[in-house]
């Protein structure tokens, strides 16, 4: 285990588990990557067997368990399967997993079905819960707790359906989990909130390398957000270094939420049918009448 010159994060020879890995792209896995270039240990939970054997090459060596969010007590039995391993106490958990059912096609939030909508909350949204509540006997005295969310809970996007609603209840969770804790350890939780990434979880969503492309434009930089920004701040976020944040939302998206009336967009916005005006070119370049 490699141990950093400067371990500002302090996170060298901790442990942590990191929940929803799907491939390279995956905020999950990033974050995992940088936690063990920094030291620490990671131990996996995927959703599926399948899973874990798709992923055989990238986690080889690695310790991988199967925690089906879907399930319930599917926290207990990781929990339970993790401390049985030797991997108590953890020092963090990070929970990077969401689930919509789309297999119908996709439909307005009003056609949202009962069932679909209950099942995305479960996974996505009270699995938070479960797993930190199955975890707190085998978790550091000051262990952190982080989750992905969105970094806007007020727009409203008609690609995203009724996952807006749940991530709100996600951030929500997280918050009165906080206080939860609080009455008996030092743990924390917070969420982080993420502006849109390239990844294969989003590929998935309609129209959405559209949304992706309009996000682009809105950030201050004009460059979108790299997936390995969100999991430079989830280390913070695990790490010592942020003792002081708790039951809250840091916010990762580029400056994309405080740009709405970039002047660039407004003028695409209002005036689609105008082009853009043509160069000036230089008068040493400017053609000649023959």
């Amino acid at each position: 285990m490699n141990t950093p010159a400067n371990d500002f994060l302090q996170l060298a020879g901790k442990t942590f588990l990191v929940q929803g890995v799907a491939n390279r792209k995956s905020v999950a896995w990033l974050i995992a990557k940088s936690l063990e270039e920094q030291g620490a240990r990671v131990v996996y939970a995927v959703r599926s067997e399948a899973r874990r054997q798709s992923l055989a090459t990238l986690l080889a060596g690695k310790p991988v368990f199967v925690c089906d969010a879907g399930q319930e007590g599917a926290g207990e039995k990781l929990a339970a399967e993790v401390a049985a391993a030797g991997f108590a106490p953890l020092h963090g958990l990070v929970h990077s997993i969401a689930f919509a059912n789309y297999s119908e096609g996709f439909r307005t939030f009003a056609e949202t079905k009962r069932a679909d909508f209950l099942q995305a909350t479960a996974i996505s949204a009270f699995s938070l819960v479960e797993l930190t509540r199955a975890f707190k006997p085998h978790l550091a005295k000051d262990a952190s707790v982080v989750t992905i969310g969105i970094s806007s809970l007020l727009v409203t996007p008609d690609n995203y359906g009724y996952m807006g609603p749940i991530k709100a209840a996600l951030e929500s969770c997280a918050r009165f989990l906080a206080k939860s804790l609080s009455a008996d350890t030092a743990i924390r939780v917070n969420v982080l909130g993420s502006g849109p990434l390239k990844t294969s979880a989003s590929a998935g969503i309609p129209g959405y390398l559209e949304s992706y492309l309009y996000a682009e434009k809105l950030t201050f930089r004009k460059r979108a957000l790299d997936t390995q920004e969100v999991a430079n701040v989830a280390l913070f976020l695990l790490s010592p270094r942020s003792s002081g944040v708790n039951g809250t939302t840091l916010v990762v998206d580029a400056g994309l939420g405080s740009n709405y009336f970039d002047k660039d967009i407004i003028r695409l916005a209002m005036r689609p049918e105008t082009p853009a005006p043509p160069a000036k070119v230089p008068s040493s370049q400017a053609p000649t009448s023959t």
